[in-house]
C-alpha cells in the first residue's frame, strides 16, 4: 500500500502521557527525516477523564492540524476507552482506514464480534499489547506506559529505528537542561536533578525498546510491511 502519510489517533485517559507520546513520536519521525507534527485535544482536564492526542507523519510537508478523523493507526492507551466509551470518537475505531492498525493496551480481547467483523472487512490488524505491564516490568512504574505504547507503534509500523526513538525521548526530557555553559555550570541541586532525569530517561528508553522488539516480531508474523517508504529529505 503506497501511503504518503500516516495519521495517528491516540484515545487515552487523563494522566497517561498521551500528549508526551505524540510529541516524542513526531520528534523521532522528524529525526528520521520525515515531516511530522503532533497536537493534543482536551475536554475536562483531569485525571481519568477522556483525553486524545494526534500525530501526523509524512513524506511531504504537513499543514493541517486538529483532530485526526481518518486515522491509519489508532493507539488505545487504556481499556476504558473501549469498555466504558471514554473516547471523543465512538466507536473508538471510527474512521479507521483500510489496512490500518490498532494497538490496544490490554492483554484481553476487548472487541465484540461485530467490531472484529468490521475491522476484518477493512483488513485492519489489531495488536493487543499490555503496555502497562511492560512499563511495570522494565521501568518499575506504570507512568512509562506511554513509552511502551510509542515503542510498540514504531515496532509495528517500522517508520523509525531505535536510535530515532532514543533521540525523541532525550529531546523531550532533557530540553530543560540544555544551556550554553553546559552541565559544568549547574549548581549541585540542578546536577542532582539532572542525574535523576538521566536515570528516568534510561528506563523510558529501555521500556520503549522492549515494546519495539515485541511489536516488530508481531508485525513480522502478521506479514505487515513498513507503513511508509523511507524519506528522501535530510533531517536538519
Amino acid at each position: 500500500m503506497n501511503r504518503r502519510r500516516v495519521n495517528v489517533r491516540m484515545p487515552a485517559i487523563g494522566g497517561q502521557g498521551a500528549v508526551t507520546a505524540a510529541h516524542i513520536i513526531a520528534t523521532a519521525a522528524d529525526y528520521e527525516g520525515y515531516y511530522a507534527v503532533s497536537n493534543p485535544f482536551f475536554g475536562a482536564e483531569k485525571r481519568m477523564a477522556p483525553a486524545e492526542s494526534y500525530a501526523r507523519i509524512g513524506l511531504e510537508p504537513i499543514y493541517d492540524r486538529g483532530e485526526v478523523v481518518y486515522p491509519d493507526v489508532i493507539m488505545v492507551f487504556h481499556p476504558q476507552v473501549i469498555t466504558m466509551g471514554k473516547s471523543y470518537t465512538m466507536p473508538f475505531y471510527s474512521g479507521i482506514k483500510r489496512k490500518g492498525l490498532i494497538i490496544i493496551n490490554s492483554e484481553e480481547d476487548l472487541l465484540e464480534e461485530h467490531d472484529k467483523e468490521y475491522l476484518d472487512s477493512l483488513d485492519v490488524k489489531v495488536l493487543n499489547f499490555s503496555a502497562t505491564k511492560f512499563a511495570m516490568e522494565v521501568a518499575g512504574t506504570e507512568l512509562a506506559t506511554n513509552m511502551a505504547m510509542l515503542g510498540a507503534f514504531f515496532g509495528a509500523t517500522q517508520l523509525v529505528g531505535k536510535e530515532a526513538i532514543e533521540e525523541g525521548i532525550k529531546a523531550r526530557f532533557l530540553k530543560k537542561f540544555v544551556a550554553s555553559g553546559g552541565t559544568a555550570s549547574l549548581d549541585s541541586a540542578i546536577e542532582r536533578k539532572f542525574k535523576k532525569k538521566l536515570e528516568l530517561i534510561e528506563k523510558n528508553i529501555a521500556t520503549a525498546n522492549a515494546a519495539y522488539d515485541f511489536a516488530q516480531k508481531w508485525a513480522q508474523e502478521q506479514g505487515l510491511e513498513p507503513f511508509l517508504a523511507k524519506p528522501q529529505k535530510v533531517s536538519g
